[in-house]
């Protein structure tokens, strides 16, 4: 995987790393001591620190704790057996925390509750347009989940244009783009967050991300219930490409779209605007910090060390 942009850590990360397990076991999302186990050792944290190298530590603790939320929520609701409907029906408490409303429904939800501090905090740290941009791309990937729970139920695998344009919403990644803002202490006009280029570049950033976990936790997901919703799935279902084909377009996708990201970064710069280059420098770190830790990561390496055991097994 080509990886042009600069690959940095905070040196807050074993801090932070420790911090955000002990608040994912106050929120009581995971409760199971195993899992809470895996969780350590996958170290989250340095994903944050790679990703928001240049972040303060408070800054880097939010969205790093925003971060293991959408892992647990994932691992949870979206890498297991739950239907559709289960999710559809988890909805309502996290939609009232995201609206902040009273709606007379008792929060009681650990994810809800949970999603409640990061939503504080987010309002602590930003502006009303900053809270409202988040939430709403955080009520687009639940919705998405949804429909990703219909493929794991009906065992679909998406056709491609769908897959590619919802893969850009269950993937997280505008929910975690837009703290980039707060991590860079830069606020952004409506006009600069609108503007095309800045919205290609974010595109591309998002697909570069999300194609490189498919490649990346392809081994971990291939057996499981999950499996359709892959991009390797897709095309081998219905690109009539063997699994090493698929693999080989995936690379080819992505590396465009890491020369599109540099292509647009050198219009962007014309602009003048610190604050919008911050941004992009964000989007840049979270591409490379995000190949590191997965290449170092146990939630993907112990994945692809069972498989090469089963190769190794397969040819003696």
């Amino acid at each position: 995987m080509s990886c042009p942009f600069p690959s940095l850590i905070s040196p807050h990360a074993a801090q932070v790393d420790r911090e955000t397990l002990s608040w994912l076991r106050a929120c009581r999302m995971i409760d199971d001591p195993a899992e809470l186990e895996r969780y350590r050792e996958a170290a989250y944290g340095y994903l944050g620190a790679r990703a928001y190298p240049y972040a303060s530590y408070e800054m880097l603790r939010l969205v790093t704790d925003w971060c293991v939320w959408l892992f647990a929520f994932d691992d949870a609701f979206c890498e297991s057996d739950r239907r559709a409907a289960e999710i559809a029906r988890a909805l309502p408490q996290l939609l009232v925390v995201l609206d902040d409303i009273d709606a007379g429904i008792p929060v009681e939800n650990p994810f809800a509750r949970a999603m409640r501090d990061v939503m504080r905090r987010v309002a602590a740290a930003g502006n009303a347009d900053q809270l409202d941009g988040w939430r709403a791309l955080t009520k687009e990937y639940l919705f998405a989940q949804v429909w990703e729970a219909a493929n794991r139920e009906d065992a679909v695998v998406p056709l491609y244009n769908d897959y590619v344009f919802m893969r850009r919403r269950t993937g997280a990644m505008p929910t975690v783009f837009s703290l980039i803002e707060l991590a860079a202490g830069q606020t952004l006009t409506p006009a600069e967050r609108r503007a095309p280029g800045l919205r290609a570049i974010t595109e591309c950033a998002n697909d570069v991300v999300v194609w490189d976990n498919d490649l990346l936790s392809y081994a971990k997901e291939r057996e499981g219930v999950n499996a359709g919703n892959n991009l390797v799935s897709v095309l081998v279902r219905h690109g009539d490409r063997t699994t090493q084909e698929a693999m080989d377009q995936i690379g080819r996708l992505r590396d465009r779209a890491v020369a599109r990201m540099l292509a647009l970064r050198s219009e962007i710069a014309a602009w003048g605007s610190e604050g919008v280059m911050a941004y992009v420098r964000g989007l840049e770190h979270w591409v490379s910090g995000s190949v590191a830790y997965s290449l170092t990561s146990p939630r993907y390496t112990r994945a692809w060390k069972g498989t090469a055991a089963v190769a190794w097994r397969g040819r003696n």
